[in-house]
């Protein structure tokens, strides 16, 4: 089983465990009668609606108790680290970012100010906690990793399509994290006899998408592909298969950026990043788009559809 990296693909498009005391009442005004704190945000996006609204719900209100300061990478690595450092000069009061390059990028930047990471891989082999249960340092969030879920995802591709043999898995090589999702499925795919393959020279039948930031910025050019070469992609956000994606299944996006919220109110708060464990999943999305499969050929069990947390027709 092995991965295709983000520029060869890239290429190819362009030639065609939960910690509930983390939720505490509504706070009428945070930080009230103090200096009102900044929150740094790396490249902003709709999908970080849940986290200003979790914060609204804790009883921030922007402008007031809160104010926002956003950079833009576009997903570009060489980009972070300037994102980054103009967060950290401006200074912001604490540093939230999505997946793993820009959290690495954050950690390089700063050892003071807090940072709340969002679906996130290892973050202990990556070196960016010492441990989910003590994370010492300035880091603290949540993780999308979860025992055995790659596994699910093979399993639940099985299902859709039974006679499938050969998948690809999308990497981005300057994300760990992706390499974390790989090595997570290898073992389950072999035992399944599916094989990872090169995707159109190989045929590929089934493309498997990472969360990754790059790939999330060119979600739709990725869908796109997969259309036009009658591919069916699996992802891991339902919101991918909103956008035209067959089939997803991984921890709940919306409910990552909540619960980073809470993270966020806490250490606004007085809580110190390396006190607080770092978060497993334990939300997950099944999401499943019948347009596509019917696009596809493929007629997907009743049985498998009805799990759907998400159904698009």
């Amino acid at each position: 089983m092995s991965g295709i990296g983000r520029r060869e693909f890239m290429l190819a498009l362009g030639g065609a465990a939960a910690a509930p005391s983390l939720f505490w009442p509504r706070a009428a005004n945070a930080q009230q009668g103090a200096r009102v704190p900044r929150i740094g945000i790396v490249d902003d996006a709709p999908m970080w609606h849940s986290f200003r609204q979790a914060l609204r719900e804790f009883g921030y209100v922007e402008g007031q108790s809160v104010n926002y300061e956003y950079r833009y990478s576009e997903g570009v690595p060489d980009r972070l680290a300037a994102a980054v450092g103009e967060l950290v000069r401006r200074p912001v009061d604490l540093i939230a970012v999505f997946g793993t390059p820009p959290t690495e990028a954050a950690k390089a930047a700063t050892t003071t100010i807090p940072i709340v990471m969002i679906g996130v891989g290892d973050a202990v082999r990556t070196g960016l906690v010492a441990s989910l249960a003590r994370p010492g340092g300035n880091i603290t969030g949540n993780t999308v990793l979860s025992p055995d879920l790659g596994g699910k995802r093979l399993q639940l591709l099985r299902e859709a399509i039974p006679t499938v043999a050969r998948v690809a898995y999308l990497t981005n090589p300057d994300n760990t994290a992706t390499l974390d999702v790989l090595a997570e499925m290898k073992p389950a795919a072999a035992a399944a006899g599916i094989a990872l393959a090169v995707m159109l020279r190989e045929r590929t039948e089934v493309l498997v998408v990472s969360n990754d930031p790059f790939h999330q910025l060119h979600v739709g050019r990725i869908i796109d592909f997969l259309a036009k070469h009658r591919i069916a992609g699996m992802f891991q956000s339902k919101e991918n298969v909103a956008a035209g994606g067959l089939i997803a299944y991984g921890a709940s996006r919306p409910e990552l950026f909540r619960r980073a919220a809470a993270y966020a109110h806490r250490i606004l708060q007085g809580a110190k990043p390396a006190d607080l464990p770092v978060e497993l999943p334990t939300k997950f999305d099944l999401a499943i788009n019948l347009k596509t499969a019917r696009a596809l050929g493929l007629d997907l069990p009743p049985l498998l559809v009805a799990r759907a947390d998400e159904v698009i027709e």
